[in-house]
């Protein structure tokens, strides 16, 4: 990583967005309570949580001493900008629900932040699993990354000196605060709502601020740990994921001009059509039932958005 030309960073907001997960959302804030030495502002964005649910994620967030932000609609992308327009610190970290960070994850962003470029707009760190259940072993070794993995330990500029598989991903990344709110946040048409599947909301993120002059950092020191529901864990999730991850990359491809991939999407779903048709439990064929998903996402993307 580059050496640093800029001074420290004064200050950090930790934000966690979450709906209706109470019991993950306590362990996170757990884990960013017990920081070692230097600590972040946390700040709570409740995504349209029902009632219930919204009284017990409010009465964790008071424990914890956080502030809390209640979003009205559902939405990642949403909630994570409502939490940006929230903090009032340089640096603003997005960390989810579901992650619960390394006792040093505070003390080791802030020391990697102290040492970035003046250019750096963003940096992500190590994202481990932590298995609700064992990952089984038909799952495709290609798709382990669909789960938000990253456990390389090293350190390096994204587009420059990652090894492929390594990236900035939403479970443990942090912006210049000023830089982000510069480009408008996160784009609310891209990233999860509800049962949508929808991602590539921190990929658009990541491009505008490139395209803006500013460098995207990773350190592998920075590190939390990262809950696999057992439910991801089955064959019918994995297709719905490559599905809406289809869907995902046309309507990014239409920010950006025509769906180019929609003729060879077609063409490949013509001889894949009949691995639709397989039960969605069964764990045969998987590879390849997961691109006709892909491909039928792409094109659902491509002729009439998500």
């Amino acid at each position: 990583m580059a050496g640093p030309s800029s001074p420290p960073a004064m200050g950090l907001a930790a934000i966690i967005c979450t709906h209706a997960r109470p019991g993950y959302l306590a362990a996170c804030l757990a884990g960013l309570k017990a920081q070692q030495g230097a600590a972040a502002e946390i700040i709570v964005v409740d995504s349209a949580s029902p009632p219930e649910a919204a009284a017990e994620v409010a009465r964790l967030a008071r424990e914890a001493g956080a502030r809390l932000v209640r979003a009205e609609r559902s939405g990642l992308s949403h909630a994570r900008n409502l939490g940006l327009a929230a903090s009032g610190a340089a640096w603003t970290a997005f960390i989810d629900d579901d992650a619960v960070p390394a006792p040093d994850w505070a003390q080791r962003l802030q020391a990697a932040i102290a040492a970035l470029p003046r250019e750096a707009a963003a940096i992500g760190g190590r994202i481990l699993p932590h298995w609700e259940s064992p990952l089984p072993g038909w799952w495709p070794a290609a798709l382990r990354g669909v789960l938000t993995i990253v456990e390389w330990e090293g350190q390096g500029e994204e587009g420059h000196d990652l090894p492929i598989g390594v990236a900035v991903y939403g479970a443990n990344m942090a912006f210049r605060t000023e830089a982000l709110s510069a480009i408008g946040g996160f784009p609310e048409e891209l990233g999860r709502v509800g049962n949508r599947l929808l991602s590539g909301e921190e990929v658009e993120v990541l491009d505008r601020l490139r395209a803006a002059g500013h460098r995207v950092f990773y350190d592998g020191r920075v590190t939390v740990r990262h809950s696999i529901q057992r439910e991801r864990l089955q064959p019918d999730w994995l297709i719905a994921r490559l599905h809406w991850q289809g869907a995902t990359d046309a309507l990014r491809d239409r920010r950006h001009g025509l769906p180019k991939r929609a003729p060879g999407a077609a063409a490949k779903l013509l001889v894949q059509a009949p691995l639709l048709l397989w039960p969605a439990r069964s764990a045969s064929l998987l590879r390849a039932r997961c691109g006709a998903a892909y491909n039928l996402g792409y094109l659902r993307g491509a002729l009439q958005g998500a």
